[in-house]
């Protein structure tokens, strides 16, 4: 019997995140290998694969490993309602064809989210492989809100614990101002989550709310929400909850967005900045994947 693939583990920050060294994800893993990353999954929400030269279908094939790989094809422009609806691969880039973005989010910072958070049923992972990166910024910050819930008061969970928020999206938005607020999820999908969720995996408590896409908190005055919602916030961006990943070429990240968020600094707008991206979400009951 061929042995397991051996590989490396390097934490990256005091609370969270890894890098792995030694897994080629243009080949096929054993499925004990398998079950030792789906752990360090678990353990560290964040995982980044150096030196991965991976076309789109090896990509694919990973995102599959952690559940079902959404593979339909995005459209590039803002606010298209059917875009929003469609789960798949997307480019993250700034670079443009005849003046027009050839994918998405193209420039500037990005606030603190979790993808999917404005969907009933949110994306489980996501992942991001580097193709072009910038001499400089373009870094991706990850809060572990694990550690964040961990470190409240407990006057403060048992505040929050029951308490459900609602998330907002207006697709293409970087910033909280430009996400709107109004009655109808036809153009703007929104969805109701508990503010504090439990991980199914790790079974470890997690704030779930982002800066960018969290609006308001259910069943109390707007103002006591406005005030608690910008306490929760700013300590989960606390630098002691934050890793920033510099990123290099070929570096295929995976986090999960059931407990970390991720956000974007600025980078040079002369330079290109291309990522492609594949989102996970949970499998159907047929699906095979054991995590």
């Amino acid at each position: 019997m061929a042995p397991v693939e051996e590989f490396e583990v390097e934490q990256l920050s005091p609370v969270f995140a890894a890098r792995i060294k030694g897994i080629d994800w243009t080949k096929p893993v054993k499925k004990e290998t398998l079950s030792k990353i789906h752990s360090a999954f678990a353990k560290y929400s964040v995982l980044c694969f150096p030196n991965q030269i991976l076309e789109a279908k090896h990509q694919e094939n990973f995102a599959a490993q952690f559940g079902r790989a959404d593979s339909a094809h995005r459209n590039p422009t803002r606010g298209n309602v059917k875009q929003g609806k469609k789960r798949g691969v997307m480019y993250v880039t700034n670079i443009r064809k005849d003046g027009k973005p050839i994918g998405s989010l193209p420039d500037g910072e990005m606030y603190f989210h979790s993808d999917g958070s404005h969907r009933a049923n949110p994306y489980r992972a996501t992942t991001l492989y580097g193709i072009d990166i910038p001499s400089r910024g373009g870094e991706t910050l990850f809060a572990d809100l694990r550690a964040a819930y961990d470190a409240l008061s407990d006057e403060i969970k048992i505040k929050i614990d029951d308490m459900t928020a609602c998330h907002i999206y207006d697709y293409g938005s970087t910033i909280r101002d430009q996400n709107k607020e109004i009655e109808t999820n036809e153009e703007y999908p929104s969805a109701l989550h508990q503010l504090v969720k439990t991980h199914p995996v790790s079974g470890r408590k997690a704030l779930y709310l982002s800066r960018l896409m969290t609006r308001y908190i259910e069943g109390i005055d707007r103002a006591e929400s406005d005030q608690l919602l910008n306490y929760l916030f700013d300590h989960a961006e606390k630098p002691e909850f934050i890793y920033s990943h510099k990123w290099t070429p070929d570096d295929l990240l995976i986090w999960d967005n059931r407990c970390v968020n991720h956000a974007r600094n600025d980078f040079p707008k002369t330079e290109r900045r291309l990522l492609r991206r594949y989102t996970v979400s949970e499998p159907d009951d047929n699906d095979m994947v054991d995590y």
